[in-house]
Formats: structure tokens, C-alpha cells, sequence
């Protein structure tokens, strides 16, 4: 394992005021400075950036230059079911285009606790029929998310399959949350670097509300995982939702799924999110490897 870098050091060291923040601050008092911030996050000057509404579903597209009309990487970002896209999901995702080739639709959809399950899963199944609208075959699109992201990432794929629908070539989840039934506290004292059970709990009950939380659209552990294109999978060694991430595998090895899991050590959860981190760019330029070879597998 290489020794960490004083970029590392130096993040972690301000994980604990992130994970104060998740419990102390009430929901209400993000969500005005988080729609400024990202309405005012700078891109690379060779990413375009572009609203779009995907049949009354808020998108954004980020658009490199150069890039071909007929692919798109459809992104569905983290944040518990309860926050929007972030300056720091912005600047991830305008990386992963670039380093494709390809535009990327990032997914505003509707949040908890105001609209629940299926809410979110409603408005990601709708942008990707919109997608095949504008002309864009299901085998030029990859799909990717983070945490919640990546939960409806998995649940969006099943909801297609289950309906006959076309899929998308491959997937990428980056730390996804794959069971929303009630936790208990991990064994042997472990502490997440950045996700308080209390917030975890918050963010859960948000999303289930008032639904069956095994059901395979919300917890899609418990669901039937054949039939889903090739999957990759980036899980932390120091985050809370390992245990997803690897119980994700098995499920879909079990079914037949082309699927791999790459853990990282010291990692945290959705570590990506930080640009300077040596283990973000390397991570972020796989997935983009890993994507880019099933949306192009002529090219290497």
C-alpha cells in the first residue's frame, strides 16, 4: 500500500467538520447556498454547459468539446436522496466526460423527504427514455452514479429490464447504497470518515418513507440482478456502505453479471469527489477506461 500523500492527509483532516455538518444543519438551511454554489461552479473551458428538460425532468448537460452527438454518459448524482447536484458532482462528471470523449446528462431529479421513493427512480427512468427520443442507441449510453446515485443507477436498470426496455452498455457505481432496510451500528466500533449514522438514518427514512424498504427497487440487494450489463464497482476500504458494495457483487456474479469491485484502501466514502486526491483521479480515469471501452470496444 503506497504511504498518503499530504493532499490526503490533508482532506481528512476536514472530514470530521463534513460529518458534524450531515447531523447539525438543518436540510433547509442547504438548500438556497447549494443551488447558488452550483449555479455559479466554473467547468473546464472546453465543457459546455446546458439545461435541458427530458419530458418535465431538470437535466444538465455538460458537453466537452468536440464530443459526438450519438453517445452520452447518463450521470445520477449522490447525496442521500435529499441533495441536489453539487459544484463538487459538476466538476466530477465534467472530468469523466472529458477523459470519454463524451457528453454527460446529469439527472436533477426530485428529492426527499418532499417526494419520496419513486420519485427519484420516476425521473431517472424518464430522462433515459427521453435520450432514446433524441436518437441515441441504448448500446452508445453508459450510466454511472454515486452513493444514492448509484442505487438508482442499479434500481433504474431493473425497472428497464423488468418493463422490456432497452439497457445501457455498462455501468459504473462509485460507493452506491444498495440496501435501505434498517441498520444496525457496525461490529468492532468502526466510524465512517464521513457518513454519521444519524444522517444515514435521516437520509434512508427520507427515501423509503412509507414503503416496503426490501423492495428490489429500493434495497436492489434483495432483487434479481440477470440480465444487467457489465458493471464496475469502487468502494472505499474505510466506508460504512463496504459491505453494499461487495454484497452488490455477489448478487450479480451469482446472475451471471460481467461485474467487478475494485476497493481502495483508506478510502472514504465517494473519495472522488476531491479532485486533488491522487485516489480520485485514478479512480475517475478507470471508470472513464472502463465505460469508454464498452461504449467504443473497436477502439483502444
Amino acid at each position: 500500500m503506497p504511504p498518503s500523500s499530504s493532499v490526503e492527509r490533508r482532506i481528512r483532516a476536514g472530514l470530521p467538520l463534513l460529518r458534524f455538518l450531515q447531523t447539525r444543519l438543518p436540510l433547509r438551511w442547504t438548500e438556497g447556498p447549494l443551488r447558488w454554489a452550483t449555479a455559479r461552479a466554473r467547468l473546464p473551458v472546453d465543457v459546455r454547459r446546458e439545461t435541458a428538460c427530458a419530458d418535465g425532468v431538470s437535466c444538465q448537460w455538460l458537453i466537452p468539446q468536440g464530443s459526438p452527438s450519438d453517445q452520452a454518459l447518463v450521470y445520477l448524482h449522490g447525496g442521500g436522496f435529499v441533495f441536489g447536484v453539487t459544484p463538487q458532482h459538476l466538476g466530477m462528471v465534467a472530468y469523466l466526460a472529458r477523459r470519454m470523449g463524451v457528453r454527460a446528462l446529469i439527472v436533477d431529479y426530485r428529492l426527499a423527504p418532499d417526494h419520496p421513493y419513486p420519485a427519484a427512480l420516476d425521473d431517472c427512468v424518464v430522462a433515459w427514455r427521453w435520450l432514446l427520443k433524441q436518437g441515441i442507441a441504448p448500446q452508445r449510453m453508459a450510466l454511472a452514479g454515486d452513493s444514492a446515485g448509484g442505487n438508482l443507477t442499479i434500481t433504474t436498470m431493473m425497472r428497464l429490464r423488468d418493463g422490456g426496455e432497452p439497457l445501457p452498455i455498462a455501468a459504473a457505481c462509485l460507493s452506491p447504497v444498495a440496501d435501505l432496510t434498517e441498520r444496525h451500528g457496525p461490529a468492532g466500533g468502526f466510524k465512517d470518515p464521513l457518513l454519521p449514522p444519524k444522517a444515514m438514518e435521516f437520509y434512508r427514512m427520507s427515501y423509503v418513507a412509507q414503503n416496503d424498504a426490501r423492495s428490489p427497487l429500493i434495497s436492489p440487494v434483495y432483487g434479481d440482478w440477470r440480465g444487467l450489463p457489465s458493471l464496475l464497482l469502487h468502494a472505499g476500504e474505510e466506508e460504512i456502505l463496504l459491505d453494499d458494495a461487495l454484497r452488490i457483487e455477489a448478487a450479480a456474479g451469482a446472475a451471471g453479471v460481467d461485474v467487478r469491485l475494485e476497493m481502495y484502501p483508506r478510502m472514504w466514502h465517494v473519495w472522488q469527489l476531491f479532485p486533488a486526491l491522487p485516489q480520485a483521479v485514478e479512480s475517475l480515469d478507470e471508470i472513464a477506461r472502463f465505460l469508454k471501452a464498452h461504449l467504443d470496444p473497436g477502439v483502444p
